[in-house]
């Protein structure tokens, strides 16, 4: 955990996977529970965790294109990788890991 903090890449790291891993309960548990059995309150709270952690990682990748050697396309890519389900998990693994 402490490598995870201890920089910018550790920071879009940890952020991208926190990021991943509410999207999916987004997706997964909140909307199922609000179209399907009538219960809108989670998406709210899910939702606003989701964005405040989406906020966090756009951010940390900033930080992270400003301090290492990463090509504008690897930073559109990880950026645009928020936006698929599972798509931090990849990023981190392919790119952000091996800078």
């Amino acid at each position: 955990m402490k490598e995870l903090l201890g920089s910018a890449k550790g920071h879009a790291r940890l952020s991208g996977i926190l990021e991943g891993i509410s999207f999916l309960v987004l997706l997964g548990i909140a909307m199922p529970l609000k179209y399907m059995a009538g219960q809108p309150e989670w998406v709210r709270y899910v939702g606003s965790a989701h964005g405040a952690l989406f906020v966090w990682y756009v951010i940390s990748v900033v930080l992270v294109r400003l301090r290492y050697p990463i090509s504008n396309y690897k930073t559109a890519l990880v950026l645009a990788s928020s936006f698929l389900p599972f798509g931090t998990f990849y990023t981190d693994k392919k790119i952000l890991k091996d800078l």
